[in-house]
Order: structure tokens, then C-alpha cells, then sequence
């Protein structure tokens, strides 16, 4: 018998609200979370926006301990993934225990504290040969990506396979796609899985800078990010986790747990092209788009909707324009596409996995999320992509999409429960 993955929890953390329902709110009603930086100085930088979690780890649930043996990064996928396990109903103890595994995604990990540690250590860069004894206990966890993986699996009792997946911008998607198939594998019955960064820091910034890939707007934080726009001049940073509980569809059945999407394909690819280039014509992301459908056994006229990675780069929104309409053909005009970064920004190796969730809850209410801030579209950029306002439409088969800096492509089909009852 073939074993399938479905989702039946999610626990969300994003700009503009904590938790799955305010999440939902907000990128279904088109309001932008993005803001100036307050979490630092960012006067000296090029692009000084970003879309900032309120976060507070201990009114959240976490022990003060946690919190000071962590780093954000951390804190942002423990929180969802208590969410995300209260959501699904599980109990995991027991022989449960044993075949719960994690996979969480990464594209930078414990970079806000390495950084601000390295301040303390260095004496804010005046020393070169710095003092350890300065340095805090749990530093080495810091260093770590791994420690992501452990500390949800600490959280929510998971003693089965541990992984952390980091694969820049398309993690969230990867990790995902893994945990999938650790269970159709049989490796797992349950996967706590998803991503998270926190990447919102002076040298995240600097790198960012230095590419020139984040917009410059900084007078108008609201509107700085403008997926397939005309006037679109680069992606806003921001930070976020989304946990999801992937499980084994006859065990989900079995204890009539609620589903709100199949993991029916994924795919993934490399363009071994560029760092930052990407060819126009769309070729590998289409590629990684062909392998998922095949995968899930979905012709491309089903596709309902297209969630795009849409970051609001010059270069981007082109590329997987012409993906969709390579892998859709003439279906590509009669299908929603949208994005969201422009409502939580590019919170690089988590983004991937918030879009899922939102992908599993567009389906869920029945609604496409807009794109915010698309008021002049590009002739370039000439398909539906639903611009402000959410749009009703059944959706029973869904795409997301994600493309990464190194050439990065990746693509998952979500089914709906019809199709797993």
C-alpha cells in the first residue's frame, strides 16, 4: 500500500500577528506587516525596512530557560511547532514518540546571536583575538544549526529521524518535501516539519546590501515591496516560522484527525547558472513544477492556484512568470497566482514553509490571498495575480513555487481532502 502525507497541524509565526489565525488575517485581507527596522540601528544601510515579528518567547509559552539556551531562531519554531502539534490533537508519547521525526528548515540559523555574541566577545570588534570568557554557556548551540532540529524535538517529545534542511530560500519547501518522505519511506508516521529564520540583523542586512536585491524605499515601508509590479525594486527581509504536522494518511484516518491538504509532489532543481542570475525563460523552475505534477499524478489544467514566490525583484518575478506559463501552457492565464511577501516579507529559509501554511489555509476557507501592493503591472508579468483584494475559488489542487540565490528551484502540489478521504 502506497503511503501517503498529509497535513493536519499548523502553527504559524509571522510578521503581524502570532498564531495561525492572525497569520491568516492578515495576508487574507492585503495588509503589509512591513515596517522600519526597530530591532537595531539600520540608519547606515542601504535598505533600512523589514517585516518584524512581536514576538515574546515567554508570554508564548516558552520557559525562561529555553529561552536563554536559544536563539531566536529557535524560539520562532518552538512556538509554532507547539501550535502546530496542539492543532493536529496528537498526543506524542509512547510508541508515537518513536516514529515522530523533525525536520526543520534553515537558511541562516543562529545568525542573530552569533553576531551580537561575537560583538560581546570581540568588544564590538576593537580586539582581534577575543576572550572566551565572555562567552555565554550555550554558544556552541548558537554555532549549531542542528540545535533547531533538537530543540523541537525536545519541545514536542519527537524521538524519531532529527534533521535540519538549509537550502537558502527554498528550505522551507525542502524541508517539507523531505519530511514527506520520510514517511512515505516508512521511516516516520508523524514529521514535525516546517522552517524558520531570523535573519533580521546587521550583517544579514550588509549581505543584502551588498547584492542590492532588497528595495530601497525606505520612506514608504508599507508599500517598499511590489511583487510583479512595474515599479518593483527589490525584496524586503523579514523573519517568521511555520511548523506543520505532516502524518501518514491512514494513521491521520484512523483516529479522525482533520485534514487540510495532501503532500501529493515536490520536486526540486539547480540551475548551476549564477549566484543571483536567473535565465528568463524559466526553465529550471518549470523543470522542478513538471516533476511535482508527475509526481502527484496532477495534470496541469487542475492547478486551482499558483502561490509564487514573488519577492518583488526585477529578475524574479519574470523568471517564474514564464515557469507557470511553461509548465501551465494556455492554463497559466485562467489560474489565480499570487504572492505574500509583500504582506510578511522574504524571511528567506522560513518563507517557504509560511507559504504552505498559507496554501493549506487558502484552501481550507476557499480564498486566494492577494498580492499586495500591485497597482501597475508589468507587461512582463502578464498573468492573474490577483492584485489587493482576496478573491472566493474552490481549491482543490494547489502549487507553490520557491527560488533560491544559487540557483535554487523548488515545487510542491497540495491536494485537498477530497482526494484523501
Amino acid at each position: 500500500m502506497t503511503r501517503r502525507a498529509v497535513i493536519t497541524g499548523i502553527g504559524v509565526t509571522a510578521p503581524g500577528g502570532v498564531g495561525r489565525e492572525p497569520f491568516w488575517e492578515l495576508i487574507s485581507s492585503g495588509t503589509t506587516a512591513t515596517r522600519e527596522i526597530t530591532r537595531f540601528d539600520a540608519s547606515g544601510h542601504r535598505c533600512r525596512v523589514a517585516a518584524e515579528c512581536d514576538f515574546d518567547p515567554l508570554a508564548l509559552g516558552l520557559t525562561r530557560q529555553q529561552v536563554r539556551r536559544t536563539d531566536r531562531v529557535s524560539q520562532l519554531a518552538m512556538v509554532s511547532a507547539l501550535e502546530a502539534v496542539l492543532d493536529s490533537g496528537l498526543e506524542i508519547d509512547g510508541r508515537l514518540a518513536e516514529r515522530t521525526g523533525v525536520a526543520i528548515g534553515s537558511a541562516v540559523g543562529g545568525t542573530t546571536t552569533m553576531e551580537s555574541e561575537y560583538a560581546v566577545l570581540s568588544n564590538s570588534g576593537a580586539d582581534w583575538l577575543v576572550d572566551p570568557a565572555f562567552a555565554v554557556p550555550h554558544l556552541y548551540d548558537y554555532f549549531l544549526p542542528s540545535s533547531i532540529a533538537a530543540e523541537v524535538a525536545l519541545t514536542t517529545g519527537a524521538l524519531g529521524p532529527a534533521s535540519v534542511v538549509s537550502t537558502g530560500c527554498t528550505s522551507g519547501i525542502d524541508s517539507v518535501g523531505y519530511a514527506a518522505e520520510l514517511i512515505r519511506d516508512g521511516d516516520a508516521d508523524v514529521v514535525i516539519t516546517g522552517a524558520t529564520d531570523a535573519p533580521i540583523s546587521p550583517i544579514t542586512l550588509t549581505c543584502f546590501d551588498v547584492i542590492k536585491a532588497t528595495s530601497t524605499r525606505n520612506d514608504d515601508p508599507a508599500t517598499a515591496c511590489r511583487p510583479f509590479d512595474r515599479t518593483r525594486n527589490g525584496l524586503i527581509l523579514g523573519e517568521g516560522a511555520a511548523v506543520l504536522v505532516l502524518e501518514e494518511y491512514e494513521h491521520a484516518r484512523r483516529r479522525g484527525a482533520r485534514i487540510y491538504a495532501e503532500v501529493a509532489g515536490y520536486a526540486s532543481r539547480c540551475n548551476a547558472f549564477h549566484m543571483t542570475g536567473l535565465k528568463p525563460d524559466g526553465r529550471e523552475m518549470a523543470d522542478a513544477i513538471d516533476a511535482a505534477l508527475v509526481e502527484a499524478r496532477v495534470a496541469p489544467d487542475a492547478v486551482d492556484y499558483v502561490n509564487a514566490h514573488g519577492s518583488g525583484t526585477k529578475q524574479n518575478d519574470v523568471h517564474e512568470t514564464a515557469a507557470v506559463k511553461r509548465s501551465l501552457g494556455e492554463h497559466a492565464y485562467r489560474t489565480p497566482m499570487s504572492g505574500i511577501k509583500a504582506m510578511v516579507g522574504h524571511s528567506l529559509g522560513a518563507i517557504g514553509s509560511i507559504e504552505i501554511a498559507a496554501c493549506a489555509l487558502a484552501m481550507q476557507h476557499g480564498l486566494v490571498p492577494p498580492t499586495a501592493n500591485l497597482h501597475e503591472p508589468d507587461p512582463a508579468c502578464d498573468l492573474d495575480y490577483v492584485p489587493l483584494v482576496a478573491r472566493e475559488r474552490r481549491l482543490d489542487t494547489v502549487l507553490t513555487v520557491g527560488s533560491g540565490f544559487g540557483g535554487f528551484q523548488s515545487a510542491m502540489v497540495l491536494t485537498g481532502t477530497g482526494r484523501a478521504a
